[in-house]
């Protein structure tokens, strides 16, 4: 009996010793793994940057849309306005406008006061390039630059001439303009020729001009 009772102890060992590695291979195949769950979050993060991207892209559309019908003057909805000149006294005599001129240029409408000022600040810039009539004048952006700075200047100069209610004053302020931009013209032909000499004079000539209308806008 003590021999049977062995044999039936030795057998349930066995088994069990033999199972075990079954439910521990079952147990491993069933449960996920680390990189099935990176899998999932990886599809779900980037679900949520898909949606988030769409409904903020309708909502861009629809604040420019709402923008568009309001017309709320921070920007343009049309294609930038061309501006025009009530004072032809300003204008050259012979051509009728000014060589200088440069298209493309959106000037802000910023009231008599910021109209004046704007005017003292760029006869200031232009004041600035006598440190280029060095050596070495860069006719580029020398010619870019006082281009772009006389522009703006002509069109505030014109709209400050309308805005002047006395006859004396209006013809003054015309008269200081024709003198500047006469000498615009004068300096920008002399840089398209690259004369040195001719372009040091001009400006010579042009720097008092410039004091004057930083005084005078002062």
């Amino acid at each position: 009996m003590a021999a049977a009772l062995m044999r039936t102890v030795g057998a349930s060992q066995i088994v069990n010793w033999r199972a075990k590695p079954a439910n521990k291979l079952s147990a491993k195949t069933m449960s996920p793994t680390a990189e099935d769950g990176a899998v999932q979050s990886g599809r779900r993060a980037a679900l949520l940057l898909s949606a988030g991207a769409l409904f903020q892209n309708l909502g861009l559309r629809t604040a420019m849309a709402a923008g568009e019908q309001e017309n709320n003057g921070f920007w343009l909805t049309s294609p930038l306005p061309v501006p025009s000149v009530d004072n032809k006294t300003i204008a050259n005599s012979e051509t009728g406008t000014r060589s200088f001129l440069r298209k493309g240029i959106y000037i802000a409408e910023i009231g008599t006061a910021g109209t004046a000022f704007r005017v003292k600040h760029y006869a200031f810039d232009l004041l600035a390039l006598e440190d280029m009539l060095g050596a070495d004048i860069l006719w580029n952006y020398f010619s870019k630059y006082l281009c772009l700075k006389a522009t703006v200047m002509y069109y505030d100069f014109d709209k400050l001439i309308s805005a002047t209610a006395a006859t004396t004053e209006k013809q003054s302020l015309a008269d200081l303009a024709t003198r500047l931009f006469d000498n615009v013209e004068k300096l920008e032909d002399a840089v398209k020729k690259r004369s040195e000499t001719q372009t040091r004079e001009t400006y010579a000539g042009m720097k008092a001009i410039l004091q004057e209308v930083m005084a005078r806008m002062a």
